[in-house]
């Protein structure tokens, strides 16, 4: 599925969908995100690795202000980022967002869980929502499971059903949070799979996680991320095989090495 269509008086590719500028946020007196300046292009993947507690997950949940920031601004498509209220709720609309916990409905079925937000949200004929759903369901590859309820399913079946959820809000960027982390060896690879396809479809993706074969194969670029910086930013083919910064050789070192 490509990205919805602008709505912005400019040509395409003109403005970033996504841009955080001067972004910082204190945790207390921790400075969790410190003067991070990103822009992402239309249908660009950029995955964001780093050591435990870097502020990677602050990073993404920022986005769509599910983690409020101290100061700076976060523009989407070229409007800013409202602080709170139903325009929140609207352009929060535009952002579909995987957590590492799947957060599914757990007395709703799996079809229900994904026409939910089309219907109250979005205002979709209910008909209408289940057909999509359906197609969405199968196309990541669980639409026979969608007349049961998600602790019927392993964990795989219900990430690829959160990231269907997702997608039937016709999100311009998606944001991954660490997706496959909760999940069990053999059910990395069927959520993975998914998210490449998307990637290749043109979704303009932000992607947390600890997957470095994800992160070669899918990604445009690599952001390293580290005591709330970015570190270093490359694309996987620069990243990986000649890192500049100490703390991302460091990293690598450790992490290529299991």
């Amino acid at each position: 599925m490509a990205d919805a269509p602008s709505d912005s008086s400019e040509a395409p590719g003109t403005t970033p969908l996504v841009a955080l500028s001067g972004v910082n946020k204190w945790f207390g007196d921790l400075h969790v995100l410190q003067d991070i300046n990103l822009d992402i292009a239309r249908g660009e993947v950029v995955v964001v690795i780093g050591p435990s507690g870097s502020g990677k997950s602050t990073l993404c949940r920022a986005i769509n202000r599910l983690e409020p920031i101290n100061e700076g601004e976060i523009k989407l498509d070229g409007t800013l980022l409202p602080q709170e209220g139903k325009a929140l709720a609207q352009l929060r609309a535009e952002v579909g967002m995987v957590f590492q916990a799947f957060n599914l409905f757990a007395h709703k079925t799996v079809l229900d869980n994904v026409t939910l937000g089309p219907i109250k949200v979005r205002g979709r004929n209910a008909s209408e929502a289940r057909e999509e759903a359906k197609k969405l369901l199968d196309r990541v590859g669980v639409g026979e499971q969608a007349n049961k309820y998600p602790a019927q399913l392993s964990g795989g079946q219900q990430q690829r059903v959160a990231i269907a959820r997702a997608l039937a809000m016709h999100p311009k960027v998606m944001l991954f949070d660490e997706p496959t982390s909760s999940l069990d060896p053999e059910m990395i690879k069927e959520v993975l799979d998914v998210m490449v396809e998307l990637a290749n479809d043109g979704m303009t993706m932000v992607v947390v996680t600890h997957e470095m074969g994800f992160a070669r194969t899918a990604a445009n670029r690599v952001l390293f991320v580290a005591d709330g910086k970015i570190v270093e930013e490359a694309t996987p083919e620069e990243f990986f095989t000649n890192p500049t910064s100490d703390r991302a050789k460091d990293f690598l070192g450790k992490i290529l090495q299991h």
